[in-house]
């Protein structure tokens, strides 16, 4: 069974969403209905791969990031020293 669905896009999405159709040599609605088969169902969580599973945990938590004037700061104090 097929349901009719209305999007509200801007207009430059829709008019390049229509050249690369054209390109495709596909209609716009079998475009947008081939990438929606593609999402993963809602009920089966995603598996990461090796690589992905190897970076969790690397990043340090936000309380451990320093903030965007202390960075300033001490980027500045680098280029002092380095450039006396």
């Amino acid at each position: 069974m097929q349901t009719k669905l209305t999007l509200c896009l801007d207009d430059c999405f829709v008019k390049k969403a229509k050249k690369w159709a054209k390109i495709h040599q596909i209609s716009l609605c079998e475009a947008i209905a081939t990438f929606l088969e593609q999402l993963p169902d809602p009920d089966q969580s995603m598996a990461l791969s090796p690589w992905t599973q190897s970076l969790v945990g690397i990043l340090k938590k936000e309380e451990d990031i320093p903030e965007d004037e202390v960075l300033r700061q001490q980027y500045v104090d680098y280029l002092e020293e380095k450039y006396q």
